[in-house]
């Protein structure tokens, strides 16, 4: 069982998952908001609103949707960590945590 451990917005409907086997993704999620919980996604203002849920080790957006972090880490093609410059943002667990 795989937990996402952080998100980072690319564009359009890719976000940058970082997973706790250390490996991080890129998923794409074009093609997988069906439904009537994903369907307020494909507004792209809603989409950006992706964060890390660290009590559910996943995503979670705006309007209550989630995805399985097992489902992210499949569909997910994995790319080399990068350096993050500081004006980058990106949500990690300790960020979140910070938060309360």
């Amino acid at each position: 069982m795989h937990f996402v451990t952080s998100v980072e917005y690319v564009s359009g409907y890719k976000l940058r998952l970082g997973f706790e086997d250390g490996s991080v993704r890129v998923v794409d999620l074009a093609q997988e908001l069906n439904g009537e919980v994903f369907e307020p996604l494909k507004e792209l203002r809603v989409f950006r609103t992706a964060r890390l849920n660290p009590d559910l080790d996943t995503v979670v957006w705006s309007n209550g949707a989630d995805m399985s972090p097992d489902f992210l880490y499949e569909i997910g093609q994995p790319v080399k960590a990068k350096c993050r410059s500081a004006n980058q943002v990106a949500e990690s667990r300790a960020k979140y945590r910070g938060k309360r």
